[in-house]
């Protein structure tokens, strides 16, 4: 594993959603930190079909765009009933004809989905949100760093915190959707801290431990 000996990088993302909240993870160590987005680069094809690859993807392109290291994000709920569904495709669900993204289209379409197959109750419902952290340097090597969270689909949605399908995803244990919490509770996490919540902390605290960590 390869450590990283510095603390500016590059948030291989154009998703504000996912930019606030690595932003809010890395601050806390003293990270200076631009996106993708704020310089201005060509957001890559994701053409994996697995969230390693895509994150592969996007944290290389812009580590080689520029000449840093990138810290990049693949993420998306899987749930059982769907197959997996929408899974690596799960920004793919909430694109509309003009190219722009409407989350609550999305998960509208994800309820439409699991009518269709007779998920009623909570146990016919049940998912999990998955995060892959990619830490890419300019000379192509990288790290990959894998969170899960399990829950379950409810509807209808509930909370305006978050971004994404956050309002329909209430993580196991609890009786909140990550829509209804702040961030400091969704994450659960913070530097030195044993235990995480989000599948984003969980796989930003194992990059912390692998590549931060002496």
């Amino acid at each position: 594993m390869r450590k990283l000996d510095t603390r500016t990088i590059v948030v291989a993302s154009h998703n504000a959603g996912k930019i606030r909240e690595i932003r809010d993870l890395i601050g806390p160590l003293g990270f200076t930190a631009k996106s993708a987005a704020d310089l201005n680069f060509i957001e890559p094809d994701e053409t994996g079909t697995t969230f390693e690859e895509n994150a592969m993807i996007k944290a290389l392109a812009s580590a080689k765009a520029a000449g840093l290291p990138a810290l990049s994000d693949d993420s998306g709920l899987v749930i059982d009933a769907l197959d997996g569904a929408p899974g690596v495709y799960t920004a793919n669900w909430a694109e509309r004809e003009d190219g722009s993204r409407d989350f609550s289209m999305a998960m509208e379409k994800v309820e439409k989905a699991l009518a269709e197959k007779g998920a009623g109750t909570p146990a016919d419902r049940t998912a999990r949100f998955v995060s892959v952290l990619c830490l890419a340097w300019p000379d192509g090597h990288t790290e990959l760093f894998r969170g899960e969270i399990e829950g379950t689909v409810v509807w209808p949605p509930r909370g305006t915190q978050g971004f994404g399908y956050d309002p329909v995803f209430q993580p196991h244990g609890f009786q909140t959707t990550f829509g209804e919490m702040s961030a400091e509770e969704k994450h659960g996490w913070k530097p030195g801290d044993a235990e995480a919540l989000s599948h984003r902390a969980r796989a930003f605290k194992r990059f912390v431990e692998t590549c931060l960590e002496a």
